[in-house]
């Protein structure tokens, strides 16, 4: 279909979905006028001006709340679409010159996005200053189009055949628990020494049954546990182990420091849980704006420090 618009106003309704977006992402008109350094009435008649060109209510407005409707959810979700491809389209023609802008939005799992990746993180917005990011942490891989994600990290596998999918490594996992759980003279030499003795259990790997590998060997060894204490939350674990709850299954790098002080015990030094896969997983696309190229960047490169292999 020929399209009826000219030039100037399809560029005028990319500007009005950009302000429709940042009005929804700031909370409010005020707030998005503050942010694109405009004024209220200014954003106001802009969201008027986008609502009569397409003929739809997006915003339901009372003096203290705003709300989307269902049109507005459904232009919510193709305008970040829209506006996704123009920012990447004009950077690939720019080319590598290029300096990345806007906002990436990522998500993170809760321990591993408060400790292991600040870090590189810290070093990318240093690198790009056009960039603001924001943060996201839940331990779930996002609807990437519905919540406006760009990219994320996750723990586990990954099985959607819609997404990339890039290793970046794995967890160690290992057994540990308070030094009074341990016989210092006659520690345990084998996984079914270990069936009897209270667990603790994160939830989102393990929470019936324990299997364990013998590194040298290749053995495995699995046995049901009936947790006394489960958690969705590795902080909550590792505090639990250290007011001796009981034994758990730790990612090695959040519970190094407390071993080598003797606050935790390694239990059977030559045993760990299979090791969990690390992804930096993003929704297919054959443009890919310079604020997520480069992010991946510079994440395949701090993987191997940050992940603790």
């Amino acid at each position: 279909m020929k399209n009826t618009l000219p030039a100037s106003r399809q560029v005028d309704r990319i500007e009005l979905f950009d302000t429709f977006v940042r009005i929804v992402e700031a909370g409010s008109l005020s707030a998005a006028a503050s942010q694109m350094g405009s004024t209220q009435p200014t954003i106001s008649r802009r969201l008027t001006a986008l609502e009569q060109q397409l003929g739809l209510k997006l915003l339901q407005r009372s003096t203290h709340a705003m709300k989307l409707t269902e049109d507005g959810e459904r232009c919510l979700m193709l305008a970040r679409g829209l506006l996704e491809t123009w920012q990447a389209m004009d950077e690939g023609l720019r080319g590598q010159a290029a300096q990345p802008q806007g906002t990436l939005r990522v998500l993170a799992p809760h321990a591993f996005g408060q400790q292991q990746l600040i870090g590189p993180v810290a070093d990318y917005l240093a690198r790009y200053p056009g960039v603001s990011l924001e943060w996201l942490l839940h331990d779930r891989l996002p609807d990437f189009i519905a919540e406006g994600v760009d990219c994320a990290i996750h723990v586990g596998t990954v099985e959607d055949p819609n997404l990339v999918a890039l290793k970046l490594g794995e967890v160690r996992r290992v057994v540990v628990a308070a030094p009074q759980w341990v016989d210092a003279s006659a520690p345990p030499s084998h996984p079914r020494e270990l069936a009897d003795l209270p667990w603790m259990a994160v939830r989102t790997f393990y929470q019936n049954e324990v299997l364990l590998n013998q590194r040298t060997t290749g053995e495995s060894f699995s046995f049901a546990i009936r947790p006394r204490f489960s958690t969705d939350s590795l902080y909550a674990l590792r505090n639990a182990a250290l007011r001796g709850l009981g034994l758990g299954i730790f990612s090695h790098w959040l519970v190094d420091e407390d071993i080598a002080a003797g606050r935790l015990v390694r239990l059977l030094p030559g045993w760990q849980a299979p090791p969990l896969p690390v992804y930096l997983v993003y929704p297919y696309s054959r443009l890919v704006p310079a604020r997520l190229s480069r992010f991946i960047e510079l994440i395949r490169q701090a993987a191997p420090s940050a992940i603790d292999v």
